[in-house]
């Protein structure tokens, strides 16, 4: 298939257009910059000029394809009105072909034990925006759209990720932070298993929703030894408050805040998802 991508230069989008290209598919990517188009045609992508803003340019895009994902986020702006709008301008470029647009666990709030893509939303603030805007994304399916819903984990790997927020947070301290007791259970996944599930759920029956997670159950106590392990500081940790937190990270120490434990078993069930990487603390521990 010919792939539209937006985000195609972040974090996730540069695994997952070498993903789509080792399917076999021809991706197109949009470029906000001539420093992206530069990165997504190294990836062997067609950079396509314009931003999550330029409706014109995300619907002709994707009306010139046989898929859409949509990665790319705008933190400088509203960003939920930012991803309604693009997320508009795509679906109604690509109308029945498929859809994939980006979600993200948190908006399940605590957990008190393990969930599935169905539980209710109970969204720090942070994150509140998405039930709206994933509502309106899964409705197309009943209007002959063809949506489906990727939701990632903490995404870790490649030396980036949220994670090393953490690890940057040890500097001049020489130990890494968690919050309170670190008790609180985190969702992960590898930055290259997600990129894969991206791939599959272009075969996903419209109006799905899947967790992308790779299976593991990790406290943010054991995830903060590991981080500090693989940024040379021999495990060591230490506990700040939630406020503290926020002082350090804003809104964000809320969501890292969170207890939660998510079934990943529906990709692996419905979409052959295989996760390569299902020992995250080895993998945070080496650094890589």
């Amino acid at each position: 298939m010919h792939v539209f991508l937006t985000g195609g230069s972040g974090y996730i989008g540069r695994p997952t257009i070498s993903a789509l290209r080792a399917a076999g598919h021809q991706v197109s990517a949009l470029a906000r910059t001539d420093q992206s188009a530069e990165v997504v045609r190294g990836l062997g992508a067609t950079p396509v000029p314009g931003d999550l803003a330029d409706v014109t340019a995300l619907r002709d895009a994707a009306a010139g394809a046989d898929a859409v994902i949509h990665l790319g986020a705008d933190a400088s702006t509203d960003m939920g009105q930012a991803d309604r709008i693009a997320a508009a301008a795509l679906q109604d470029g690509i109308a029945g072909r498929p859809y994939v647009h980006t979600g993200g666990l948190w908006v399940y709030g605590d957990t008190s034990d393990v969930i599935t893509e169905a539980a209710p939303y109970h969204a720090p603030a942070i994150t509140a925006w998405r039930e709206e805007n994933e509502r309106a994304v899964l409705d197309h399916a009943h209007s002959g759209g063809h949506p489906v819903l990727v939701m990632p984990a903490v995404v870790f790997g490649r030396q980036s990720g949220l994670l090393q927020l953490f690890a940057e947070a040890a500097d001049g301290t020489g130990a890494v932070p968690y919050i309170g007791d670190g008790a609180n259970y985190v969702t992960l996944v590898h930055v290259d298993d997600i990129a894969q599930l991206y791939v599959r759920a272009l075969n996903a029956p419209a109006g799905s929703v899947y967790a992308g997670v790779n299976g593991e159950f990790l406290t943010f106590a054991q995830v903060a030894a590991a981080v500090s392990t693989g940024a040379g500081l021999g495990g060591r940790t230490v506990s700040i408050s939630i406020d503290e937190a926020r002082a350090k990270w804003g809104a964000l120490a809320d969501a890292f805040a969170l207890d939660q434990r998510i079934s990943g078993d529906k990709a692996r069930r419905e979409l052959g998802w295989t996760p390569a990487y299902t020992d995250a603390l080895a993998t945070l521990s080496s650094g890589q």
